[in-house]
Parts: structure tokens; C-alpha cells; sequence
């Protein structure tokens, strides 16, 4: 097996992680070209050498989708990273809903097939949670960030579970 197909997935969301929002002010990050989304300003480019550091092989999970690799990851010095496609709504999505499971999950589950993967999204619920643990036979974390700092506060946790993955 190679060595990706052992590392953990890192499932990424971009606003709420990556881009804070709520209440503000937020920092300011310039880039050194005009940047083609008013809100890019506010990722924080250390958090691509802190994303990287990671035992991780991180996705995009994100409605970004391969935007995320043409406007994101180059602000985070990334490279080009698989993208999560997301399937047409559903009835299933509705029922999900009414159930309290977000829209994501199904397709993350289904696409780290069996795979330990770790989440982070501002949106998670332990209707989540308790889905995956009852669904994915791998290891998992599911990461709520708060949206009004983001990503910052978690990479401690992400560490701790990477390593032990």
C-alpha cells in the first residue's frame, strides 16, 4: 500500500475554517495580486505550512470545490488537492435533513471507503458524529470549528488524532 493510501484523509472545508465569518473584525491577510473573492483576504496563509505538517492526505469538502484549488490552496502555498464532487440533492438529502445529518456527510463517508479521515467544518452535529460512528468502520474525527476564528484552535486536536490514526 502506499504510503497516501495509509495517511489519514483530511476532509476541508473552506468557509468557516478557513475563511472566518460572524462577528467580526477579522484580520486582514493582503495577497500579492488582487485577490478575485472579497473574503480571501481573510485566510490566513500560515495555515498552509500548519495543514502540510499534518500526517494527513487533505481533500477539499467544500462547495468551493476545484475553485478551492485555483483561489485557496495558492494562498496557503498548497498543491493541486482532490476534490470532493457532491452528488444532486436528493429525497435522502431531505430525509438526512430532517434527521439533523448534514448534506455532506453520506458523500464523505462514502468517499473515504473505510478510510480514517478527520472533518473539519463549522456545520458538524453529533447527528454526524453518531452516523459516521455507526457507518464508517475506519477511524474518524469530526471537527466543529468555530466560524468566527476558524481553523486555529483545532490543529492541536488534528495532531493528537493524525498521530494515533
Amino acid at each position: 500500500m502506499a504510503d497516501l493510501e495509509r495517511r489519514p484523509l483530511l476532509f476541508l472545508d473552506v468557509d468557516g475554517p478557513l475563511i472566518p465569518f460572524g462577528a467580526g473584525p477579522y484580520p486582514v491577510h493582503p495577497a500579492d495580486r488582487p485577490e478575485p473573492h472579497p473574503l480571501l483576504t481573510r485566510i490566513d496563509p500560515a495555515h498552509g505550512p500548519r495543514l502540510a505538517a499534518l500526517p494527513c492526505e487533505p481533500v477539499w469538502a467544500t462547495t468551493w470545490m476545484d475553485d478551492a484549488n485555483e483561489c485557496v490552496g495558492p494562498r496557503l502555498g498548497l498543491p493541486r488537492l482532490a476534490v470532493v464532487a457532491w452528488p444532486e440533492p436528493s429525497d435522502l438529502d431531505e430525509r438526512d435533513e430532517r434527521d439533523g445529518l448534514h448534506w455532506k456527510t453520506r458523500t464523505l463517508v462514502a468517499w473515504a471507503a473505510g478510510r480514517a479521515f478527520a472533518w473539519v467544518d463549522d456545520e458538524i452535529t453529533d447527528a454526524d458524529r453518531a452516523w459516521v460512528a455507526a457507518r464508517h468502520p475506519g477511524r474518524s474525527l469530526l471537527r466543529r470549528v468555530d466560524a468566527r476564528v476558524g481553523l486555529d484552535d483545532d490543529y492541536r486536536a488534528l495532531e493528537e488524532w493524525s498521530h494515533g490514526a
